[in-house]
């Protein structure tokens, strides 16, 4: 019998809809991405590491204003349509490489800033993975993370992870504010800022990015109509199956 790890299963589901990432508007833009360039703005000489680039909107916007980004997936089709998009937009300042968030192929202090959004949730062990950061990061080198975060009140979590989880059967787990602060507590690095934000997400087309099997699909409308008056009010539920889901931006630096 063949066996998958977890990793064979990330990069399966998203290794098919690189092309799909790289059109999405929740992807292509957002006050997120705004507020990184205006923070890279200060980075001009920077090497920086994008961590579970995607299809490379964070990586472009960085490019932009540091010196050199590293793109860095799991993907390599992701990085395919990276390669592909930064040569159509004339962008020569991206390198990209492959590999796995806990097991970084770079050298100590290799980097003077890494960069993640909208990847981590997917990653196998956060812990690890951050503890790695802290070892490719310069001393005084900065993190940036953004993703999709859990409210942290059971009853919303449960409802949060489990319609991801029906969604992307990648899907590990939307961490709240303050897993967050412990992890980054715990791999050594110091936050000096935490930024929350909402996120509408517009059912048809998340759904689709991911080819959502047509049963899984269902089986989300199911739970959405099955919702509390709690749930339906915090996630701005729609008849439609759009909702709205908090995301959290994260900067620290490694002393």
């Amino acid at each position: 019998m063949t066996t998958q790890s977890h990793h064979d299963k990330v990069d399966q589901q998203f290794g098919s809809q690189a092309r799909a990432y790289l059109t999405s508007a929740v992807h292509a833009s957002g006050r997120d991405l705004e507020r990184l360039s205006a923070r890279l703005a200060d980075f001009s000489d920077a090497r920086l590491l994008d961590m579970g680039c995607g299809a490379g909107h964070a990586s472009f916007i960085a490019a932009a204003q540091v010196k050199n980004v590293v793109a860095y997936d799991l993907s390599e089709q992701m990085l395919a349509v990276v390669n592909d998009a930064a040569k159509t937009r004339e962008i020569s300042n991206i390198t990209t490489q492959q590999g796995y968030a806990e097991i970084l192929p770079f050298e100590n202090d290799a980097f003077d800033v890494v960069i993640s959004r909208y990847s981590a949730h997917h990653w196998h062990d956060v812990g690890k993975a951050l503890r790695e950061v802290k070892r490719v990061l310069k001393p005084g080198g900065v993190i940036i993370f953004m993703d999709v975060m859990s409210p942290g009140h059971p009853v919303l979590d449960i409802w949060l992870q489990t319609v991801e989880a029906l969604r992307d059967t990648s899907h590990v787990r939307n961490y709240s504010s303050g897993e967050w602060l412990s992890m980054f507590n715990d791999a050594g690095l110091v936050t000096q800022n935490l930024l929350c934000d909402r996120l509408n997400l517009e059912y048809s087309s998340w759904i689709a990015r991911m080819r959502t099997p047509a049963v899984m699909a269902e089986a989300i409308r199911a739970y959405q109509r099955s919702a509390s008056d709690e749930v339906q009010r915090y996630f701005e539920l729609q008849a439609d199956g759009s909702f709205t889901s908090d995301i959290v931006m994260l900067e620290a630096v490694k002393f």
